[in-house]
């Protein structure tokens, strides 16, 4: 018996939202890549694109456990003499909520094409409010 193959143009895409209020960011980070990924599906296949759409909002309302707030630390350099910067996780979430998931989401899937396509794919936004009501996004339940 021969292995299905699904065909790129035979993928069905979903389009699903989840609220960000009170969840921990790690374990949300978890099931939205996985979504990504689609390894839900039955057909998913480590080597083809089968991933669904992911819509979060609220992301500046996350939960973190213990002193990370304070010790967890984002780090980055521009490439010039002196171009190392390093910011909090209480400042990102001040100033930049949606990166905050958006990283912890990137670092968890594969490191390649696939992985860039597959992050296109998530919308995160602050507050309430998301611009894909056309799509008709199914509400998904993260379990805190």
């Amino acid at each position: 018996m021969k292995t299905y193959r699904i065909k790129p143009y035979e993928v069905k895409r979903d389009w699903y939202i989840v609220d960000a209020t009170g969840k921990t960011l790690g374990r949300l980070a978890t099931q939205i890549a996985k979504i990504l990924m689609g390894k839900h599906k039955v057909y998913w296949s480590p080597d083809m694109d089968v991933g669904d759409f992911v819509i979060v909002v609220n992301a500046e309302k996350i939960h973190v456990t213990g002193k990370k707030l304070d010790k967890k630390l984002y780090r980055w350099h521009s490439g010039y003499p002196g171009g190392f910067r390093e910011r909090t996780l209480r400042w990102m979430l001040q100033h930049h909520p949606e990166r905050v998931i958006k990283l912890a989401v990137k670092r968890m899937l594969p490191k390649n094409k696939l992985g860039h396509r597959m992050m296109k794919r998530l919308k995160v936004y602050v507050g309430p409010n998301h611009p894909h009501q056309a799509q008709q996004p199914k509400p998904l339940e993260i379990n805190a």
